[in-house]
């Protein structure tokens, strides 16, 4: 077998293969003749059919047949020999496949590029410091409290907080408009689920009134027909009702099945949930944070192939969040997530790069670590932390992502760090809403 390589760019290279005809025509005759073994051809017995007759019979398929496998057990060969890693399924082009002529063919592949990292000194990040502190917990008991809360009609007049049950039907001039109607919805006055005006037009309605709004969607509005439109609302409210919150005492704190119901007890189950949630949070933006500096400073050229992988997860995911089971996340226009596709591809290329140079293992201590702190969120620890164990897929999961934590162990020992301290609910929100809050503040 003749392989030639030609490098057509830093990710991509061309194989022109070449396997001698003697060697093709003795795979096909092997071929043939297991054929003939097996087939059963009438006036003849199984086994006994001229070799003659399976070839003019069946030659010409098993000819075909047999190349194609040829073919492909040349590529893996000619990318053993070579040094070639793949990134993805080749393209293989036939040359030549005339019977008693070399076997010829060109095979196009992506391959891994070559990643030079730069000095991880330029990265500049922040360090978010933040405490849980007994004002956070007195306002997470309080929410829940309201979860917890039962709805009493009442004949007053509306005000903010209620929760008002009504029948609507909107208008763009004089005709109803499509998903603009609904009976019998029940909507809180001040969350905000509703356009900007639709809610503030109820506050002060009684049960059985009726009322005529005016309000303007969104120029951002999900629906293109009402972006921007100016609609009429005609409301009948059925029902007012107020909010009455559980009294926090021993009785509201046994709904939540601790092995003490008292207050005291309840407090410190939610200072250690809220503990773990703030340690996760913190961790996971000071993460995300140095990967995208560590992306931010080096370019990689990313091959499609794995930006294809990357959007087929990305589907996936999309499909399970918004389509549930039965949705075919082919359905989703790849355009829809290739550029984020890219971003993840490329971040992987640089992670595996920081491996690779470092000579990084997991840490088998730290994946023990990790699963015990996880399967603290649940009943029965020991069972959560001895199935990942014994679980392969699981498990692997787990050591990967213990070798990312690793990951930012190592570019933390070189990036510009700026600490900046948060509270508990900032913290906690995702880095562009923390921003925002920030800027407001």
């Amino acid at each position: 077998m003749q392989v030639s390589v030609e490098t057509t760019s830093s990710i991509e290279r061309v194989l022109t293969i070449s396997i001698p005809a003697a060697r093709v025509d003795e795979k096909v005759n092997s071929e043939v003749a297991k054929t003939a073994k097996k087939a059963q051809i009438d006036g003849f017995r199984k086994g006994k059919v001229p070799v003659s007759v399976i070839k003019k019979r069946y030659g010409q398929g098993i000819r075909l047949d047999t190349v194609e496998q040829m073919m492909r057990d040349a590529y893996v060969e000619a990318i053993q020999q070579e040094s070639i890693q793949p990134a993805g399924m080749p393209s293989i082009e036939p040359k030549n496949i005339t019977e008693g002529a070399d076997l010829e063919f060109v095979v196009k592949v992506e391959v891994y590029p070559e990643v030079t990292l730069a000095d991880n000194s330029a990265i500049k990040v922040e360090r978010v410091l933040s405490e849980v502190t007994d004002a956070d917990v007195d306002t997470m008991l309080e929410t829940l409290r309201k979860q917890n809360a039962e709805w009493t009609a009442v004949e007053r007049e509306s005000a903010d907080g209620d929760q008002v049950t009504i029948d609507f039907v909107g208008y763009l001039g004089d005709e109803a408009f499509e998903g603009g109607a609904a009976e019998g919805h029940k909507l809180v006055l001040g969350s905000n689920t509703m356009i900007p005006g639709f809610e503030t037009g109820i506050v002060g309605a009684k049960a059985g009134e009726e009322r005529t709004i005016t309000v303007t969607f969104p120029e951002d509005y999900q629906a293109e027909n009402l972006k921007g439109k100016e609609a009429t609302f005609k409301i009948t409210v059925s029902e007012v009702a107020e909010q009455i919150l559980p009294e926090l005492n021993d009785a509201f704190v046994e709904k939540f099945g601790l092995e003490e119901a008292t207050i005291d007890a309840l407090r410190a189950e939610v200072r250690k949930n809220m503990d773990r949630e703030l340690n996760q949070a913190v961790k996971s933006k000071l993460k995300n944070a140095l990967f995208e500096g560590l992306s931010s400073i080096n370019e990689v050229e990313v091959p499609a192939a794995l930006a294809d992988q990357e959007v087929d997860a990305l589907r996936k995911q999309a499909a399970q969040q918004f389509g549930g089971e039965g949705f075919d996340a082919s359905q989703l226009p790849a355009e829809l997530f290739l550029e984020e596709a890219k971003k993840r591809a490329k971040l992987g290329l640089l992670i595996s790069e920081v491996i690779k140079q470092n000579d990084m293992k997991v840490d088998d201590d730290r994946v023990r670590a990790f699963l015990e702190d996880m399967a603290q969120a649940y009943q029965e620890p020991q069972q959560v932390v001895d199935f990942y164990l014994k679980n392969k897929e699981q498990l692997a999961q787990v050591q990967s992502a213990v070798l990312e934590e690793q990951v930012v162990d190592k570019l933390l020992e070189s990036a510009q760090v700026t600490e900046v301290t948060l509270g508990y609910e900032d913290a906690i929100k995702p880095n562009a809403q923390a921003e925002e809050a920030g800027e407001e503040a």
